[in-house]
C-alpha cells in the first residue's frame, strides 16, 4: 500500500472544504430561493390563487397556465406560491417561538440545576410523549383550524428540543476555564449565562434551529393534509396533496407538483443546516 503524501493530504483536504462549501451555498440557493418566491407571492401571483374557473378545471400543465389548474379551475402555479408564503411563515414563526422559549429554559437549567434541571427534563419527556398532530387536535377543538393552532402545535413540540440541545451544550460551556474563572472573580451566574455561555452555543442554536426548519414545514404540511393547518380558501402544500387524492389518476400533476416543494424545501433546510454546523462548529472545522 503506498503512502499517504502531503500533496493527497492537501487534495483531500481541500476537497472537504469544498464539500462543505458546496453544501452551504446550495442550501443557502434553494431557502433564498423559496423566501424570493413566498415574497413574491404577498404581491404577484399569475392569478389569484382562489379565483375558481370551473370551465377550465384540471388543466394539465401549459394547456392553461404554466403548471395546469386544479378540481375548481384555480391556477396551480399561484397556490404554490401562495402556499410557499403560507408554510414558510408557519413554520419559521413556529421554531423561532419554540426555539426562544426552549433555549431560555435550557440555559437556565444550566445555570440553576438541581430540581429545576430535573423538572425540564420530566416536562421535555411528556411533551415528547404528544406528537404535533395530536396537540394540533387538542387545541384545533379550542381555537379551530388555522394559522395560530398551526404554529403553537408546532411551537409547543420544538420547545423540549431546543431545551435539550441548549441545556446539553451550556453544561458544556460550563465546564469551560473562562466560566471557572468568571465565577473565580464573582460574577452571577445569570451575567455568566447571557455573557459567557449563551455567546457560545448560540451557533450551535442557529445550526440546529435551520435544520428543524425542514420538519417544520414537514409538520405543517401534515397538519394541513388533516385538516389543521389554515382554513379554506388559503391554499397551503398540504391541503393541496388532500385535495389531489381523488383526483391521482386523473391529474397527476396536483399531487406530484405540491409533494415536489415540500421535499424541496426540507432538503433546502437540511443541506442549508448541514453546511451551517461545517461552518459555524469549531470541532467540524478542526476535523
Amino acid at each position: 500500500m503506498a503512502p499517504i503524501t502531503s500533496t493527497a493530504i492537501a487534495h483531500r483536504r481541500r476537497a472537504a472544504r469544498l464539500s462543505r462549501r458546496m453544501n452551504l451555498i446550495s442550501g443557502a440557493f434553494i431557502v433564498g430561493l423559496l423566501i424570493a418566491v413566498a415574497l413574491l407571492s404577498l404581491v404577484w401571483t399569475p392569478l389569484p390563487p382562489e379565483k375558481m374557473q370551473i370551465v377550465h378545471k384540471l388543466q394539465p400543465p401549459l394547456a392553461f397556465g404554466l403548471l395546469g389548474t386544479d378540481q375548481f379551475g384555480r391556477d396551480v402555479l399561484s397556490m404554490l406560491m401562495a402556499g410557499c408564503w403560507n408554510s414558510l411563515s408557519i413554520a419559521i414563526s413556529a421554531v423561532a417561538i419554540g426555539g426562544t422559549l426552549g433555549s431560555i429554559a435550557g440555559v437556565s437549567a444550566a445555570a440553576i440545576r438541581g430540581p429545576f434541571e430535573a423538572l425540564l427534563m420530566r416536562i421535555c419527556d411528556v411533551i415528547f410523549a404528544l406528537p404535533p398532530i395530536l396537540s394540533a387536535m387538542v387545541l384545533g377543538a379550542f381555537l379551530g383550524p388555522g394559522r395560530l393552532t398551526a404554529i403553537a402545535a408546532i411551537a409547543v413540540f420544538m420547545i423540549p428540543v431546543f431545551a435539550r440541545v441548549t441545556l446539553a451544550t451550556s453544561l458544556q460551556a460550563w465546564s469551560r476555564d473562562y466560566v471557572t474563572a468568571a465565577r473565580a472573580i464573582g460574577n452571577t451566574r445569570l451575567t455568566i449565562s447571557l455573557r459567557h455561555v449563551l455567546p457560545n452555543i448560540i451557533s450551535q442554536i442557529i445550526v440546529h434551529g435551520a435544520i428543524q426548519l425542514g420538519l417544520a414545514i414537514l409538520t405543517e404540511a401534515g397538519l394541513s393534509f388533516l385538516g389543521l393547518g389554515m382554513a379554506p380558501p388559503a391554499p397551503t402544500w398540504g391541503r393541496m396533496l388532500a385535495d389531489a387524492q381523488t383526483y391521482l389518476a386523473l391529474a397527476p400533476w396536483l399531487a406530484i407538483l405540491p409533494g415536489l416543494a415540500i421535499a424541496l424545501a426540507v432538503l433546502g433546510f437540511n443541506i442549508l443546516g448541514d453546511g451551517l454546523r461545517d461552518l459555524l462548529d469549531p470541532r467540524e472545522a478542526s476535523r
